[in-house]
């Protein structure tokens, strides 16, 4: 059975997270949706929230699970029992931060980062972005899933 990890802080979930998370389920038998907890990191959505917004999204498919975690990724995935971390790239600036990462996971534990591109339909929807938007009032509702749209 092979499970991934897709960590990340999902503050919302968007249509690209949608994207990888899906694309992750053709490729794994499980895909652990894993919200980090950061004590330094302002967040716009309570983590709550933000694990009521993913399972709900994600209500009809039974291979994603979603938990919280605080800690370092590749001690969660050795509790998990977890072969893989999935993430997502959008552009070259993702590539070389998700390298780095993906490397040091690789020195520190021997876990493989499995990286996919994303859709070129969501490729420059953000966290980021999204959070701006709905703090000016923009039409958020475009760049996330219907579960964050309420």
């Amino acid at each position: 059975m092979k499970k991934a990890v897709f960590p990340g802080s999902f503050d919302p979930i968007t249509l690209g997270h949608c994207d990888i998370i899906k694309r992750g389920c053709s490729l794994f038998d499980e895909v652990v949706v894993a919200i980090g907890v950061n004590a330094d990191k302002k967040y716009m959505f309570s983590l709550d929230d933000r694990k009521k917004f993913i399972e709900a999204t994600f209500k009809n498919e039974p291979k994603v699970t979603v938990i919280t975690y605080e800690g370092l990724t590749i001690d969660l995935c050795a509790t998990l029992k977890a072969d893989f971390i999935l993430r997502g790239l959008r552009n070259p600036a993702d590539f070389e931060f998700e390298k780095a990462i993906a490397h040091t996971n690789r020195r520190l534990s021997k876990i493989e980062t499995v990286f996919l591109l994303t859709a070129a339909k969501t490729s420059y929807i953000s966290s980021s972005i999204v959070r701006d938007v709905i703090r000016n009032g923009g039409e958020y509702q475009l760049l996330v899933p219907e579960a964050v749209k309420k």
